[in-house]
């Protein structure tokens, strides 16, 4: 019988202290090199394949790549896999900027319009896997990041993102059929799932030592495997327009059979207990090319 389950990581997230060693990300368009890095236990990759900005954006921009060291930005995943809908190489902290933004010029995805009717998608990058298992249960860890917060929470300007298992969408907001997407995860709505790190908010240095300007808890999607060959597809995109960068990081190794359960903190990470009050700052608005 298919299922789908999606559950959110309890714990708190770590912030780097003194020795901890540095964030990075290393851009690759390698589909196999990509899903290796998230494979887990139980299944086994039968071919891969990648689409999206490859160096095709301003400065040899790339939209997918591996990173390390994040575990200690409160992203929470400390490695894995990062697909966007700009330069992943801009994820890396500090957050100098409220409008972090690559355009590729290229088109969007229908599975992803069909997400968001009315409104197209724009640099879609999608990395598909194919795999085959003796399991029942696929499961991995993500979280999603985008620099559309704060300003463009409730607009058209919803970048979206989609993690289908043979078709049928993952992400969605644990215990709800409701989508995982900046409209429906914030400040406002689902609060308890959204750290803010929004610079035109919170004044800088921000809360969390990453580009993005608020991103989500880290959650565990579950699906039903197929006999004989299965598809994963991890797909993001703008929406509205081609502006503000989005990503998805996905955790490495966790793409399997087995939950992963809660990620251990990295050495070197203290533990940060926070609560950031209501601001009563006037969110800046931007123009939209």
């Amino acid at each position: 019988m298919r299922f789908l389950r999606t559950t959110a990581i309890a714990g708190t997230m770590a912030l780097a202290s003194g020795g901890a060693y540095a964030a990075s990300v290393t851009v690759s368009t390698d589909a196999t090199a990509l899903a290796n890095a998230l494979l887990g236990s139980g299944i086994t990759v039968v071919s891969a394949s990648l689409t999206g900005g490859n160096g095709s954006g301003s400065a040899g921009a790339t939209a997918a790549g591996t990173f390390t060291g994040f575990g200690a930005t409160g992203i929470g995943i400390d490695q894995g896999v990062i697909l966007s809908t700009g330069d992943v190489q801009d994820a890396v902290g500090p957050n100098s900027s409220d409008g972090t933004s690559t355009s590729f010029g290229l088109g969007g995805d229908s599975d992803l319009n069909a997400l968001i009717p009315g409104f197209s998608t724009f640099d879609a990058t999608v990395l598909t896997i194919n795999f085959t298992s003796d399991d029942d249960t696929l499961f991995f860890n993500y979280a999603f990041a985008s620099e559309e917060y704060n300003e463009y929470v409730g607009s058209p300007y919803n970048d979206v993102f989609g993690l289908f298992l043979n078709g049928t969408n993952l992400a969605f907001i644990p215990g709800t059929s409701t989508p995982v997407s900046i409209n429906n995860v914030n400040n406002g709505s689902n609060s308890a799932f959204y750290k803010d790190n929004d610079p035109s908010d919170l004044g800088t240095p921000t809360p969390f030592n990453i580009e993005y300007d608020g991103f989500t808890s880290v959650f565990t999607a579950q699906g039903a495997i197929a006999e004989g060959m299965n598809t994963i597809s991890f797909k993001i995109a703008d929406a509205g327009d081609r502006i503000l960068d989005s990503a998805i990081f996905i955790q490495g190794g966790s793409l399997g059979t087995t939950d992963p359960g809660v990620i251990p903190l990295p050495a070197g990470a203290w533990l940060m207990l926070t609560g950031l009050g209501a601001l009563g700052v006037m969110r800046r608005r931007r123009n939209r090319a």
